[in-house]
C-alpha cells in the first residue's frame, strides 16, 4: 500500500522528521528545566497546585484535544459534512457537564487522584482498589488508542512503509513519552499539553484563515463549493450522510453521543488536572478556558473539513491511505506545500505526545497513590520520596506496556478503542462520583458495585458487539459473535451502571450520612482542601 507521504506530491519527509526533532528537543529542554522544583508527591503529581487557571484551562485543552479530535473530525465533516460536526458537539457540551457538576467540587475534595474523593467518605481500602481498576482501564484502553493511532499516523506521514517501521515509530512515541512523565511529573508534562495547545491552535486557525481567504472570508461560499466538489452534495451540509442511514445507526449515535458527554467528566486524566491549581475559583477558570479554546477548536474544524471537502475533494480523501485522518495533511500540502505539511505533521506528532504523557502520569498516580500507598501499605510508608519512586517505577512499566500494546494493536480500529474509554469512563466512574458527592445515602457497596459492575457490563457489552465482529469493519472480520447491536454500549452501561450503585447502595447496611455532610461542607467551600 503506498503512503499518504508518497501520494502527496512534493512532501518531503526529511523536512518533517526535522520538525517532529525540533519540537522534541524544545519540550524536553523545557521539561528538565520544570523538574527542577519537583521533589514531592504533590510537585510529581499536581505540579505543586502551581498553574493559573488560564495555563491549567490551556493544558486541558492541550490534554483532551488527541489526534482524533485534530484529524478524525476534520476528516468526517470533510467526508461526510454535518454528521461529520456531530462528533465536535458531543466533545465540547461534555464540559457543561465537568464544569457544572465536577470541577470545583472534585478540587475541594480530593488530593491528586478520584480515589482520595471517593475515600473520604467511605471504607478506604475497597474503594481505592475499584477506583484505581477503573482509572487502569479506561487510561489503558485510551493509550493503545493513541499508540496504535501514532504508528499509523506519523509512518502516513513521515513515508514510513511496513510492520518494522510503524513498530519503531511507536517506541520512539513510548520513549519520549516515559522521558516526560518520569523527569518532569505534571509540571513538565503540564508545559508539553500547553506547547502543544498554542502549536494546534495556532496551526488550525492559520489554516482556517487561509481556507476562508480562497473563498473571500465568505463560509457559505465555502460551503457551496463542498457541495459542488462531493459526489453526493446534497449531504454535505444536511444531517443523514452517517447516521441517518437507518434507525439502528440513529440509536447508535445517541448512545454514543451520551457515552461522549458524560464520559468526558469521568475521564482520570482530565479529572487529575483539577488538582494542578490553587483554589477551587481557578478550577472553575481552569474550565471556562478550556471550552474556550476547544469550542474555538472545533469551528476552526468545520472550516479545514469543509474547505478539505472542497479544495482537495472527499473521494480523493476517503482512497488515500489513512481514509479521512489524511484530510488535515492533505489540506496542508494543497494550501501551504511541504513546509506547512511539515507543521501540520508535527502538531500531530505533538498531540499524540501530550495526551499519552497526561495518561501515563494519571495511570502511575492511581497506582502509587491509592495502591501502594494506601491498600498495601495502609497509609504508613517510611519516607515521603518512596511515593514518588514508585509513581516513576509505575510510569516506565505503563509505557512499555503502552508501547507492546501499540505494537500489537496497530492495525485495530483506534476508533472502537476510543468509543471503549469513554464508555468505561461513563459507566464506571462518573455514577460513582456523582452518587458521592451529592447522595448522603450512598455507601462503600454502592461505590464497589457502580464501579465494577459498570466496568463489567460495559466491556461485555462491547466485546459483544458488532466493533468486535459480525461486520466488515470490525476488529475480527473472520468470526460473527456479536448479540448486543450497537457499536458503542453507552446507552445500555451508564443507565446500569447507576442503577447497579443505587442497588448495592439500599442493600447494604453501610449508613455515612455524618461524613458526608462534612464532604458537602467542604466540596462547596473548600474548607480544609488548601490542607489537602
Amino acid at each position: 500500500m503506498t503512503t499518504l507521504a508518497q501520494s502527496i506530491e512534493g512532501n518531503n519527509p526529511l523536512l518533517n522528521i526535522g520538525i517532529f526533532a525540533l519540537f522534541v528537543i524544545v519540550t524536553l529542554v523545557v521539561v528538565f528545566r520544570a523538574s527542577r522544583n519537583t521533589k514531592t508527591a504533590s510537585d510529581y503529581y499536581a505540579a505543586g497546585r502551581s498553574f493559573s487557571g488560564p495555563q491549567n484551562g490551556t493544558a486541558i485543552a492541550g490534554d483532551y484535544l488527541s489526534a482524533a479530535s485534530f484529524l478524525g473530525i476534520a476528516g468526517a465533516i470533510a467526508v461526510y459534512g454535518y454528521d461529520g460536526f456531530l462528533y465536535s458537539i458531543g466533545f465540547l457540551v461534555a464540559w457543561l457537564v465537568a464544569l457544572l457538576l465536577v470541577a470545583e467540587l472534585l478540587r475541594n475534595t480530593g488530593k491528586f487522584t478520584m480515589g482520595d474523593v471517593l475515600a473520604f467518605r467511605m471504607r478506604q481500602r475497597p474503594v481505592r482498589a475499584a477506583a484505581a481498576t477503573s482509572t487502569m482501564a479506561v487510561s489503558f484502553f485510551y493509550l493503545l488508542a493513541q499508540m496504535a493511532g501514532a504508528g499509523a499516523l506519523v509512518s502516513l506521514l513521515l513515508g514510513i512503509e511496513g510492520d518494522f517501521g510503524q513498530a519503531v515509530v511507536i517506541c520512539v512515541v513510548g520513549v519520549v513519552m516515559i522521558l516526560y512523565v518520569l523527569v518532569g511529573g505534571m509540571k513538565g508534562t503540564t508545559w508539553v499539553q500547553i506547547i502543544k495547545a498554542a502549536l494546534l491552535i495556532a496551526g488550525t486557525f492559520a489554516m482556517t484563515v487561509w481556507v476562508l481567504g480562497r473563498y473571500g472570508l465568505n463560509f457559505s461560499e465555502l460551503l457551496g463549493a463542498a457541495v459542488e466538489r462531493s459526489p453526493d452534495g446534497d449531504s454535505m451540509p444536511n444531517p443523514g450522510a452517517k447516521y441517518g442511514v437507518s434507525e439502528a445507526s440513529k440509536i447508535d449515535f445517541l448512545s454514543l453521543g451520551i457515552a461522549l458527554v458524560l464520559g468526558t467528566a469521568g475521564l482520570p486524566h482530565v479529572l487529575m488536572r483539577f488538582y494542578t491549581v490553587p483554589t477551587a475559583k481557578e478550577a472553575r477558570r481552569s474550565v471556562v478556558w478550556a471550552i474556550a479554546l476547544i469550542g474555538l477548536f472545533y469551528l476552526f474544524t468545520l472550516v479545514l473539513g469543509y474547505g478539505a471537502a472542497a479544495i482537495v475533494g472527499s473521494d480523493t480523501i476517503s482512497k488515500a491511505p489513512g481514509g479521512e485522518n489524511s484530510a488535515a495533511p492533505l489540506l496542508a500540502e494543497a494550501l501551504g506545500g511541504p513546509l506547512l505539511l511539515g507543521f501540520i505533521a508535527a502538531v500531530a506528532f505533538a498531540t499524540i505526545l501530550a495526551v499519552v504523557a497526561g495518561l501515563t502520569i494519571t495511570a502511575s498516580a492511581s497506582f502509587a497513590h491509592d495502591v501502594y500507598v494506601n491498600v498495601i501499605k495502609r497509609g504508613k510508608i517510611d519516607n515521603k520520596n518512596t511515593e514518588v519512586k514508585v509513581a516513576r517505577i509505575t510510569a516506565c512499566v505503563i509505557g512499555v506496556v503502552a508501547i507492546i500494546g501499540g505494537i500489537l494493536a496497530k492495525d485495530q480500529n483506534v476508533a472502537f478503542l476510543v468509543a471503549l474509554a469513554f464508555a468505561v469512563a461513563a459507566s464506571a466512574n462518573l455514577p460513582t462520583i456523582l452518587y458521592s458527592l451529592f447522595w448522603k445515602r450512598f455507601n462503600t457497596s454502592g461505590a464497589l458495585w457502580s464501579i465494577y459492575g459498570g466496568l463489567a457490563v460495559t466491556l461485555v457489552l462491547i466485546v459483544f458487539s458488532p466493533a468486535v465482529s459480525g461486520t466488515e469493519k470490525s476488529m475480527i472480520t473472520s468470526v460473527d459473535f456479536h448479540w448486543f447491536p450497537l457499536q458503542n454500549p453507552g446507552l445500555v452501561s451508564i443507565p446500569v451502571s447507576f442503577f447497579l450503585g443505587w442497588l448495592g447502595t439500599v442493600l447494604s447496611k453501610e449508613h455515612l450520612e455524618d461524613k458526608h455532610k462534612e464532604m458537602e461542607v467542604r466540596s462547596l467551600t473548600g474548607a480544609g482542601a488548601e490542607k489537602a
